[in-house]
C-alpha cells in the first residue's frame, strides 16, 4: 500500500529506532449475558454497563519504521501521510465542509473505492479525571479494546443512513473504515494501539448493545487471548492519520475487523499535553461484479 499520498511522506524513525513497549490494556472479561452499555444515564435502577473488564500486560511494538509494511486488507489497518486544509478542527463547519470531503477522497485513492460516505465523526481531548461521555467534558479516549461495528451492525448502518440505496449497495462490497488523527503532536499522550486482525480469533469478538435514546447498536467488546499482536505509530502528528478496519463484507480471508484502544504508554513524556484527536467514520463501497 502506497502511504506517500499528494506527495507527503511519513516522518522518518529517530535515531533510537522502533521499540516495544509494554502497556495495560483492558479486556472484556467474558459472561453469561450479552454486555451492554449506555450512551446516556439510564433509567432509575438499571446500571449504566453490565461489562467487566481485567487489565492485561501486553507488547506494543513501534511500526514507524515499517509504516508502510501494513495494509487494510491484511491487518485491518494502515497509515498515510495526509496533511488537511482544516485550521481549527474545533470548528464544525471546516470539519463537515473541508475535512469530510478531503477525508472520502483519500479513502477513495487508498482503497479504489467508488463510493465513500462520509457519516460522523468525533472529537477528543483528554480531561484528567473525566469520564467518557460526562454532561460537561469533551468526549475522552477510549480505552476498553474494542470494534466500533460488528458482522450484524455492519450491513444495518447502510440500512439506516441510506435506506432508500441499502439493498442495491449491499449487493456490493461495503466497508467501514474510520479515520484517525491526532490534532497536535508528537502524540505522546494516550496514542492508539491497533492489533493485527490476523492474530484475532473469532471467539474473541464478544458483540455488545450499545444503547443510544433512539437506537440500540452492536460494537464488539474484545477478549484478551495471548496469541493478540499490538502495534502503534510512536509520536504521530497532526500530517499522519491512521485508516481502521472496522466492517468488511467480504469474507475472502481479508482482514474484517481490527480492535484498537487507547492506552498509557509508560515511555512517553511526563509533561506531555493531553491528547486531542479527531476519528472520522465512513460508508466504503465497492460495486458488485
Amino acid at each position: 500500500m502506497n502511504t506517500a499520498i499528494s506527495g507527503l511522506t511519513l516522518a522518518q524513525p529517530d535515531a533510537s529506532t522502533s521499540f516495544t513497549t509494554l502497556a495495560t490494556l483492558q479486556f472484556l472479561v467474558p459472561g453469561p449475558d450479552k454486555p451492554r452499555n449506555f450512551t446516556f444515564d439510564p433509567p432509575e435502577g438499571v446500571a449504566r454497563s453490565n461489562a467487566h473488564y481485567a487489565p492485561h500486560q501486553v507488547e506494543i511494538r513501534d511500526i514507524r519504521a515499517g509504516a508502510e509494511n501494513f495494509d487494510l486488507d491484511r491487518e485491518g489497518f494502515a497509515v498515510v501521510a495526509h496533511d488537511s486544509a482544516v485550521k481549527d478542527f474545533w470548528n464544525e463547519t471546516e470539519i463537515r465542509d473541508i475535512y469530510y470531503a478531503e477525508a472520502a477522497r483519500l479513502i477513495s485513492d487508498v482503497t479504489g473505492a467508488d463510493r465513500v460516505f462520509v457519516f460522523d465523526h468525533t472529537l477528543r481531548r483528554r480531561v484528567p479525571g473525566a469520564d467518557d461521555r460526562a454532561p460537561d467534558a469533551p468526549r475522552q479516549p477510549a480505552t476498553r479494546v474494542h470494534v466500533d461495528q460488528t458482522a450484524k451492525s455492519g450491513a444495518q448502518r447502510v440500512r439506516d443512513l441510506l435506506p432508500d440505496e441499502a439493498e442495491r449497495l449491499l449487493r456490493g462490497r461495503v466497508q467501514i473504515i474510520n479515520l484517525w488523527r491526532p490534532l497536535r503532536g508528537p502524540l505522546w499522550d494516550s496514542p492508539l494501539a491497533l492489533c493485527d486482525a490476523q492474530s484475532v480469533a473469532p471467539a474473541d469478538l464478544i458483540p455488545s448493545d450499545l444503547v443510544y435514546p433512539d437506537r440500540v447498536g452492536e460494537t464488539y467488546a474484545v477478549a484478551y487471548n495471548e496469541n493478540q499482536r499490538w502495534f502503534y505509530l510512536r509520536g504521530m502528528r497532526p500530517s499522519e492519520a491512521l485508516l481502521l478496519k472496522c466492517y468488511d463484507s467480504a469474507t475472502d480471508g481479508r482482514a474484517r475487523f481490527a480492535p484498537h484502544t487507547a492506552f498509557i504508554d509508560p515511555t512517553a513524556p511526563t509533561d506531555a499535553p493531553p491528547r486531542e484527536s479527531i476519528e472520522l467514520r465512513t460508508l466504503v463501497f465497492h460495486a458488485a461484479t
